[in-house]
């Protein structure tokens, strides 16, 4: 069993940058894909960025050209590099990776504000 753990989320000026973590506790090699995902209140659970075993990626049109997701199997981390942030980037982000079962992280608040 897999537990994920996201770490880096915090206060942030607009237009300033965040770089959240997620740990696993075993192998991720398997998910496929892995994803952030967020939740702002009030709002439904929206999919930020993906990647895929092989490294491709997607991103929602409203973070594109400022997110960056990354993935390394070898220390079982995944990583979303945030730049450029706005007020509306402001959200609860997740941790998700995919096998024959969807993993969850607990979440990190990340606040755009200043």
């Amino acid at each position: 069993q897999v537990q994920l753990v996201e770490f880096g989320g915090g206060l942030v000026q607009p237009g300033g940058s965040l770089r959240l973590s997620c740990a696993a506790s075993g192998s991720i090699a398997s998910f496929n894909p892995m994803a952030w995902y967020r939740q702002a209140p009030g709002k439904e659970r929206e999919l930020v960025a993906l990647i895929y075993s092989g490294g491709m990626t997607k991103y929602a049109d409203s973070v594109k050209g400022r997110f960056t997701i990354s993935r390394d199997d070898a220390k079982n981390t995944m990583s979303l590099q945030m730049n450029s942030l706005k007020p509306e980037d402001t959200a609860v982000y997740y941790c998700s990776g995919q096998t024959y079962r969807e993993y969850w992280g607990q979440g990190t608040q990340v606040t755009v504000s200043s």
